[in-house]
């Protein structure tokens, strides 16, 4: 099954602006998602620690304000295209949505917030980072290249978006799961599969 059919690309960057949309419509600012919904809806570890799980995969389609949304569908509508090219519908949301799910477990074991507040994480960075991984390994393997470029190339970009109020753990552990799975299932697929075929593949540089 391939996943061009579906364009979860478009329908996952539908999901969040939707969403955003209505934050702002609750808290009356097209700017920012009220605190109102992070609280429920983002990923608050105290939260979390005392039962509401659901908050480790809601987070990934809520965003803190306008710009933080704008980055990151930015980033998925790249990143989640290129990966419907090489990657069928279980596979692409597999890799998107445990990778969000691996960042966001990570934040809640080693998420600690300055002062003693709450550590507060919102946004599908994890999710598109781990998309970017796997589209970054499978793309090396498929074309019988070093992974050890792509490995570089994939923390340089991390390691470019690192900065004051920036989900580390949630970038990382999303990196790592798309890395280590794009790298499986290239493994695990003949080479006339990477190069064409059912998937599509288009042998282009990353």
């Amino acid at each position: 099954m391939n996943s061009e059919k579906y364009k979860p690309t478009y329908i996952l960057i539908t999901l969040n602006v939707v969403i955003y949309i209505a934050g702002t419509i609750i808290g009356g600012n097209a700017l920012q998602t009220p605190n109102s919904v992070v609280f429920i809806w983002g990923q608050v570890n105290m939260f979390v620690f005392e039962g509401a799980i659901w908050q480790l995969f809601t987070s990934m389609f809520i965003h803190a304000t306008i710009f933080h949304l704008v980055g990151n569908m930015l980033f998925l509508f790249i990143f989640g295209l290129r990966g419907e090219e090489m990657f069928s519908l279980p596979e692409y949301l597999s890799i998107y949505l445990l990778g969000g799910l691996t960042g966001n477990i990570l934040s809640l074991a080693f998420g600690v917030a300055p002062g003693g507040i709450p550590f507060i994480s919102v946004g599908a960075s994890g999710a598109i980072f781990s998309m970017f991984g796997a589209c970054v390994i499978y793309d090396r393997h498929a074309i019988r290249q070093s992974i050890l470029g792509a490995l570089i190339f994939a923390f340089f970009l991390f390691f470019i978006n690192t900065g004051e109020g920036v989900n580390i753990l949630a970038h990382f552990g999303g990196l790592a799961f798309g890395l280590i799975g794009g790298y499986v299932i290239a493994t695990r697929r003949k080479p006339e599969q990477q190069i064409s075929g059912e998937f599509r593949y288009r042998n282009t540089p990353f």
